[in-house]
């Protein structure tokens, strides 16, 4: 899979290719324009509860990998996201300023151990 990840603020670039944001709520002080997003897959987001549990607490982000990873496996949106990849790459975008726990890392990790034979 072609899949990297980028903070929704950094400056889009050429070499991101297709550009989704990943997250259930829109990115604070981002314009549409600005943000130069392909796809918004709120749906591939951790749901509402799980997202209040972590409240990006690093003490916590071995909970919240585990419990994202199970409710991913039951996601049917998964597959619409790794078919993504087979047109070039993607660029995963994420607003969470903490760039060592956040859902894109969990994605990424997730979609490249589940698909890592499959180019779709």
């Amino acid at each position: 899979m072609r899949l990297k990840i980028k903070r929704v603020y950094e400056q889009p670039a050429e070499e991101d290719g297709t550009r989704v944001l990943i997250d259930r709520l829109w990115p604070r002080g981002i314009s549409k324009e600005a943000a130069k997003i392909d796809r918004w897959i709120r749906d591939i987001a951790p749901s509402t509860e799980l997202r209040k549990f972590f409240e990006h607490d690093p003490d916590r982000w071995k909970e919240f990998s585990e419990r994202y990873r199970k409710e991913l496996e039951e996601n049917p949106i998964v597959r619409e996201v790794a078919r993504l990849s087979s047109n070039g790459p993607v660029t995963l975008l994420y607003a969470a300023k903490d760039q060592e726990h956040n859902n894109a890392l969990v994605l990424r990790d997730y979609l490249e151990k589940i698909y890592k034979d499959d180019d779709s």
